[in-house]
């Protein structure tokens, strides 16, 4: 212990030196919007190449699991393609509405290097970036359902806003019925989320199935996302409506990135629409 004080008292001014500079540095990150865009770029590049080298461990570990899930997801897209080159009077008009959207959106896939779901403002790392064609704001899923949007993109990785984020909100609707309502997460548990501004009008039930409702750029319509698992009604009003998800956020491996090709245009149009 002597030694300790002793080494901090003879390199005091150093060390002070040292602290003043990590200051600076923070508050200089804090202050101007490129310097931090740079560093949270640069920390996604770093903690990026980390990630990917403990999940190549993990791996090994769990290769059986991946290998699983690489079937399902197989089967699953296969099952989409057999659907949709089905002739229209071979399968049901909500079939149909949940595949149109292969005609003006691609996917782009990858794997998830590092999961957060325990957190308030819960990420995803996953290991693509620009040079696979990911930008920001682009729909991330998988064959169970939506898992959430991309954030911030560096050359070879990406992080995602998991939909276990208290600051998601995504549109959603009924299966049942053409109402909408927000998708957000009240930081209790990893496996329910909430519809939140759903008209009371709308009749819902438990076991109800809820799926994206197509009306943003991020997510075609049809996406799964979960059932209702229960809900409460006050004041003519529902107080709460929770949904039991159908990805299990605690266990994602490979995920599929959408990127919409109307999405430049619609945001244009929307824009000089606005500006009349």
């Amino acid at each position: 212990m002597q030694q300790i004080i002793s080494f901090l008292y003879k390199n005091k001014y150093i060390l002070l030196f040292l602290l003043l500079e990590l200051m600076a540095i923070f508050f200089t990150i804090q202050s101007h919007s490129y310097h931090k865009s740079k560093f949270v770029n640069s920390a996604n590049f770093v903690t990026g190449g980390i990630y990917n080298r403990i999940n190549n461990f993990k791996e090994l570990i769990l290769l059986k699991k991946d290998n699983k899930r690489l079937a399902e997801e197989n089967v699953h897209l296969k099952n989409l393609l057999y659907l949709q080159n089905k002739s229209t009077n071979q399968i049901n008009s909500e079939i149909i509405d949940t595949i149109n959207f292969y005609q003006k959106f691609n996917f782009i896939a990858a794997k998830v290097i590092n999961n957060e779901f325990r957190k308030n403002n819960n990420y995803l790392t996953i290991n693509k970036g620009n040079i696979d064609g990911i930008k920001t704001d682009f729909g991330v899923i998988n064959s169970k359902g939506i898992i959430g949007i991309t954030k911030s993109v560096t050359k070879h990785y990406t992080t995602v806003l998991s939909i276990l984020n208290v600051n998601s909100k995504i549109n959603v609707k009924l299966t049942n019925s053409n109402y909408f309502g927000s998708l957000s997460w009240n930081n209790k548990k990893y496996n329910t989320v909430q519809l939140l501004d759903l008209p009371f009008q709308a009749i819902i039930k438990i076991g109800d199935t809820i799926i994206t409702g197509g009306k943003s750029t991020i997510f075609p319509e049809g996406i799964l996302v979960g059932t209702i698992k229960d809900f409460k009604t006050k004041n003519n009003n529902y107080e709460y409506i929770n949904i039991t998800l159908f990805n299990d956020m605690s266990s994602i491996g490979y995920v599929e990135i959408i990127n919409n090709f109307d999405k430049q245009e619609i945001k244009t149009l929307e824009e000089k629409t606005s500006n009349e």
